[in-house]
């Protein structure tokens, strides 16, 4: 009898047990939809953000209802979505179940996110944080970084970061050729000073030799692993850097001597990431730096700004999950925006390049990636998704007003892409 009781007790323990799990399965999903559901898409990008902090790996659902985000519901998560205003659904096990079947029977993908990276801005100490689109996105969304500058790069800090973002920086020591119309003014001043102070302080006898080593720098990282995201005058000038390392194409009137004569046949694109074959503007007063970016010309097929727009590409997300992932979006054309950069020439980028965003009908794409000896980079051209024409001294873009901008869902999209893709980096 003792024994006929003890089994009972076990069995009713057993089905006791069995229960709890089950019911703590059938309530552990969440579902965080990005589609037009969503009311704040950018913040719901700093929630799987902080999930992974935490922890809890997110699968990001390529692809199915404009790439939602799924995790196992812990205590806080909902708590965390109301504070943010993020929309959010309870999947229980048959949901679930219908939500891989979909995936599985279309152009969708599941991809495990498993740690967050550690993150890290190019940016000069003096630059407010609206100065640059993503350090704002950042900033908006939640997500920690940290940021660097020249003397923190030439010391191996880079290393200690999964994902790197450049600034909108010229990388040539031009001072984003903004002498023609600024060179007047003190901030351009104090902008020069500066710059010509930390060259010296580190050895360099001009900035364009700083910048060059910097941007070698960045080369190293990305060949040893690293993740590059990079905007506006960033994404050009810093090709044109590794070009023309060791040669001058810096015009007198920002350097104090005068160009190579020669510099045309020294340019060694093989060092470049993305584009070869360009041609510089080595005009002090042109406000350009090559013909890598395609405005001035541009004007021509872009009537107005209501007319501006370049559309994503459709990629196979079971063949392609990185591309796919860099293009989650809630829809599939994106109003343009102009920059120091403001597009790209087809016609140059290197033959191993993925265009993920293209202007139909013309000889210019937006937004590009590929990868580079072990790591990747990702090049955007413009300067804030919603701001179609930012000047200097422009007041910073509020984020609340534009919380489903799909711009800057492009951008946020670069941040959870390494924590799909960790690599071992050797020295």
């Amino acid at each position: 009898m003792n024994i006929l009781r003890k089994l009972c007790r076990s069995l009713l323990l057993l089905t006791l047990l069995c229960l709890f799990f089950t019911t703590g399965v059938s309530a552990g999903k969440l579902l965080i939809p990005m589609d037009q559901e969503q009311n704040n898409h950018l913040k719901a990008y700093g929630v799987a953000f902080w999930c992974l902090q935490q922890g809890v790996k997110v699968e990001w659902l390529l692809n199915y209802r404009g790439g939602s985000f799924m995790m196992d519901n812990f205590e806080g998560l909902k708590n965390l979505c109301v504070l943010r205003g993020i929309n959010y659904e309870d999947a229980d096990p048959d949901q679930v179940g219908l939500i891989r079947q979909t995936i599985e029977e279309n152009n969708m993908e599941s991809v495990l996110l498993e740690k967050a990276p550690a993150v890290a801005i190019y940016s000069p100490p003096n630059k407010e944080p609206w100065d640059d689109a993503v350090t704002l996105a950042l900033t908006y969304a939640e997500i920690d970084y940290e940021t660097l500058w020249d003397a923190e790069v030439l010391d191996g800090k880079l290393e200690e970061y999964d994902w790197l973002h450049l600034h909108h920086e010229d990388f040539t020591g031009q001072y984003g050729k903004f002498y023609k119309s600024f060179r007047y003014t003190i901030w351009y001043q104090q902008e020069v000073a500066a710059s010509e102070q930390m060259a010296r302080a580190l050895g360099y006898p001009k900035v364009s030799h700083l910048k060059a080593a910097v941007a070698a720098a960045v080369e190293d990282y990305v060949a040893r692993g690293g993740f590059l995201f990079a905007m506006c005058s960033a994404v050009e000038t810093i090709d044109i850097a590794l070009a023309a390392a060791g040669v001058d194409v810096v015009p007198t009137e920002l350097d104090g001597d005068p160009i190579d004569p020669d510099y045309r046949s020294k340019l060694d694109y093989s060092k470049c990431f993305a584009f070869e074959n360009f041609e510089l503007s080595t005009n002090a007063l042109e406000y350009r730096h090559s013909d890598i970016d395609t405005y001035p010309g541009r004007q021509a097929y872009i009537i107005s700004q209501k007319m501006d727009y370049f559309t994503l590409f459709d990629f196979a997300a079971k063949l392609d999950p990185v591309p796919t992932m860099l293009t989650q979006c809630h829809v599939g054309t994106i109003k343009g925006f102009m920059g120091q950069n403001t597009a790209l020439r087809k016609s140059l980028l290197k033959k191993f390049v993925t265009i993920l965003a293209e202007v139909e009908g013309q000889d210019e794409v937006r937004y590009i990636h590929s990868n580079y000896g072990k790591g990747t980079f990702t090049f955007f051209s413009g300067h804030d998704p919603e701001d179609y024409q930012h000047f200097v001294g422009d007041p910073p873009t509020d984020l609340d007003l534009y919380k489903n901008s799909p711009g800057y869902r492009l951008i946020l999209n670069n941040i959870l892409f390494p924590a799909a893709k960790r690599k071992e980096r050797k020295t």
